[in-house]
């Protein structure tokens, strides 16, 4: 998994470096844009390989004392070592230790839902980190995870829709959707929803429905700007509309 991601975080960056000369403005600016996101991953690859690095550390000093001969362990980084955590605020791997602790102080249940919760925070992390990589396929996969683990969580709900909206996955997108207008109290999230729905209706060319979703996503969230542009695509459209799925809000 890690030389995957690395692969694509090469072929990335090859792709920038052979169109950016060559760009115009706009288009510059977004390969800067995708520039700053891969040098995000690569500094957090980094800050997660040196606190693991400490950590493998700490416990050779467990192993072998100082009193011991050749074995300080201050200091040593091994060559080729792996990074443990491979996308970036990824919660600890303490989940052995964790259902120990609940096998010695809670029921069955409550190990099994230590667990899951553990399990759909990673499926989250991976799934942000693939979303952030624009690697919609990939994301998907752990978003519905994350999803099967805790169907009331609407975040997940909320990126899941969004990657089915990039893939163009318009069914399964409009099913989540629909779902996170009637469950969530957060008018942002509210909002995204009704201008995603818009936006489907707007690709079927359903233009009456479409304007009706993004005035609802405006009265939610007035200060949420794009229902009103993807309003105004709509009126004005000749030939292909432009359309803003409101991914850049996540």
């Amino acid at each position: 998994m890690i030389k995957h991601v690395f692969a694509t975080m090469n072929e990335m960056l090859d792709d920038i470096m052979i169109h950016y000369s060559n760009a115009n403005a706009e288009q510059k600016e977004q390969l800067t844009q995708q520039l700053a996101v891969l040098k995000q991953f690569s500094d957090a690859f980094i800050e997660e390989w040196l606190q693991f690095e400490e950590k493998m550390a700490d416990f050779r000093d467990m192993q072998h004392p100082l009193g011991e001969a050749g074995h300080s362990g201050e200091g040593q980084v091994e060559a080729g070592t792996k990074p443990g955590v491979l996308y970036p605020a990824a919660p600890a791997a303490t989940g052995l230790a964790s259902l120990e602790a609940a096998a010695d102080f809670g029921s069955a249940a409550s190990e099994c839902s230590a667990y899951t919760d553990e399990q759909r925070e990673l499926a989250m992390v991976k799934g942000q980190g693939y979303f952030k990589l624009f690697m919609f396929r990939d994301a998907a996969q752990y978003f519905r995870e994350a999803v099967k683990y805790a169907p009331e969580d609407n975040l997940a709900r909320m990126f899941l829709a969004m990657t089915c909206m990039h893939l163009q996955e318009w069914h399964e997108a409009q099913r989540h959707f629909q779902l996170l207008v009637e469950l969530t109290d957060h008018p942002r999230w509210r909002a995204l929803g009704y201008n995603a729905l818009g936006c489907i209706q707007a690709v079927r060319m359903n233009l009456e429905q479409a304007e009706h979703y993004f005035l609802k996503a405006h009265e939610t969230d007035p200060d949420f700007t794009e229902p009103l542009s993807n309003l105004q695509s709509c009126q004005q459209h000749e030939g292909q509309l432009s359309l803003f799925f409101g991914s850049g809000q996540l």
